[in-house]
């Protein structure tokens, strides 16, 4: 068995008998885990490094994922602690690299539909990758709610947009993105240019074909044959078949080597290298980037609130929400604050109704951190208002001047300085959020 076939085997712990030392057995390499219970499959994940990524289950104590829930319940959304309750088994698959284990981990999620990787599953706002059904295709990073308007139902088939191959979905624009700029260098396709129709296949080069990027589809440098097998490749990797690759690769260039097509097999032998030496630092950048300190396994959620009111009058609330890279508009929330008259112009008051309503509902996913408007007073409220509902999550305010400018940000000074252009962003549609529930308010009210 060769070192790329010992990587690619499954392994699996109990977690009956899974202790900690025992889960720092585990390769300190890129893959994909499940969570079990019995042979169903309730969790799927990517690591770049399933040692620490399975470490990361456990509390300080060694204990088992399930008896330490109460130290993780608040890094960990509701739904993930009931998997690890419920959870008995781990598997993992390690793999030659990040870029595979990220492509793998969407192959098994689609294929298997594990119930707590929902929202993998059906969230438009998530990431696709789009290989076109045309004599040249064309290989397309598309968001979900796009790729349902351009290229599923009958408008689509009107516009003549139909999908060959459709991957999917990623969570993370940048890394699905940066994913790609690492494939295309291993395997140039077509994504903007149009094909060289003309009788003598002269035609000008597109940018990227300048750069190596385009296998000359646009140029008409190469046949509708050639180019078909690229497709055939990508799609395979897709799909994490690397070995299925490799050996289709491996026979091309042997036939070209018979035909003493040497360019093109020096090409072909080229690819086959890169294929096995995957070089994923930028990759692995911007996973660390997204994760910031390894602040849980799970993909970062800032949760922010605002006030809004005249004198008291029209008093309402909002929360914003910045996840997975980016705003998460489908996750706002607003609220018309129900406090005493004579306490609707305290802000601290109004912040703590918010909270107050905002974590009674244990269905909505929990925050890794919160971001409130104003000084030491909100911080402190905050605090003390999640305190009473047992609640461990950290707090940052952001301070403004008089002309209600960003001057600096107060309380966890790591996440501050980490986090700070989403604090100030997600700050600041919080105020205009709330700003503009509070002028609908205002108008009902003069009705």
């Amino acid at each position: 068995m060769n070192s790329q076939e010992l990587k690619l085997k499954n392994t699996h712990l109990s977690f009956g008998k899974l202790k900690l030392d025992q889960a720092s057995k585990l390769p300190d390499h890129p893959g994909v885990y499940k969570f079990l219970r019995g042979r169903e499959i309730l969790y799927i994940g990517k690591a770049t490094s399933l040692k620490d990524r399975v470490r990361s289950y456990f509390n300080a104590s060694g204990k088992t994922p399930a008896s330490a829930i109460s130290s993780g319940a608040a890094k960990r959304g509701p739904k993930i602690e009931q998997m690890l309750v419920l959870a008995n088994k781990i598997d993992w698959q390690e793999t030659d690299s990040v870029l595979e284990a990220l492509l793998l981990e969407t192959e098994l999620i689609k294929k298997h539909q594990p119930p707590y990787n929902t929202r993998e599953k059906d969230d438009k706002s998530y990431w696709y990758v789009v290989i076109t059904k045309e004599d040249f295709p064309r290989v397309l990073q598309i968001r979900g709610r796009q790729l349902d308007a351009d290229f599923r139902g009958s408008n689509a088939d009107q516009r003549g947009n139909k999908p060959a191959f459709i991957f999917g979905p990623y969570p993370y624009a940048t890394e699905i993105k940066e994913a790609l700029k690492i494939i295309r260098r291993i395997f140039s396709y077509r994504d903007k240019c149009l094909p060289c129709l003309t009788p003598d296949k002269k035609c000008k080069p597109c940018f990227n074909r300048q750069i190596g990027l385009c296998p000359g589809v646009c140029s008409g440098e190469i046949s509708k044959t050639d180019y078909q097998k690229i497709i055939k490749n990508l799609k395979l990797f897709f799909e994490g078949k690397k070995l299925a690759v490799i050996k289709n690769l491996e026979r091309e260039m042997k036939d070209l080597a018979k035909k003493q097509e040497f360019e093109k097999a020096g090409k072909i032998r080229n690819q086959i290298f890169a294929l096995q030496h995957i070089q994923d630092v930028s990759l692995l950048k911007k996973t660390a980037s997204i994760s910031k300190e390894n602040m849980s396994d799970q993909k970062i959620r800032i949760e922010a609130y605002d006030v809004a009111h005249i004198s008291g009058s029209g008093t309402v609330g909002a929360m914003t929400v910045w996840q997975e890279g980016e705003l998460a508009k489908n996750e706002y929330r607003r609220f018309k604050l129900r406090g005493e008259k004579s306490k609707q112009a305290d802000d601290t008051a109004n912040l703590a109704e918010i909270l107050r309503r905002r974590f009674g509902h244990s269905e909505w996913s929990l925050p890794n951190f919160i971001v409130v408007d104003g000084g030491i007073a909100q911080i402190n409220m905050a605090r003390k208002v999640l305190a009473e509902l047992g609640i461990s999550l950290p707090v940052v305010s952001v301070v403004k001047d008089e002309k209600h400018r960003f001057r600096e940000i107060l309380g966890d000074k790591t996440l501050g300085n980490d986090y700070q252009d989403e604090i100030k962003l997600i700050n600041s549609e919080v105020h205009r959020f709330a700003i503009n529930y509070h002028r609908k308010i205002m108008r009902r009210m003069l009705k």
